[in-house]
């Protein structure tokens, strides 16, 4: 079955830098556009960040040139490095995979929180 494991969240200061990585398992991983979403208190989830299977990657404007995906196949992992943290980008972050045909794999992760201080 589909298994999305996130990590690398944390408390950081406005300026600051986090890695998050999501460990995938019981997917064609390779072969995957695999994206990272976030979702804050209140909001619903939206997608920030995503990456093919010949990683072509795009990235919401809010994030543009401060955050950057990638992924390992021979790991199944895909990475989110972001830099330069703002209190807006508070919030939790999930992977999944992401396909306007199909949409995402019903089964989530248990994200990973990411909380920026001002």
């Amino acid at each position: 079955q589909v298994q999305l494991v996130e990590s690398g969240g944390g408390l950081v200061q406005a300026g600051g830098s986090l890695r998050l990585s999501c460990a995938a398992s019981g997917i064609p991983f390779s072969r995957t556009t695999m994206g990272w979403y976030r979702q804050a208190p209140g909001k619903q989830r939206d997608l920030v960040a995503r990456i093919t299977s010949d990683d072509f990657t795009t990235y919401a404007d809010s994030v543009k040139g401060r955050f950057t995906i990638s992924r390992d196949n021979a790991k199944n992992t895909v990475y989110l490095q972001m830099n330069s943290l703002k209190p807006e980008d508070t919030a939790v972050y999930y992977c999944n995979r992401v396909s306007t045909i199909l949409g995402p794999f019903g089964s989530w992760g248990q994200g990973t929180q990411v909380t920026v201080s001002s």
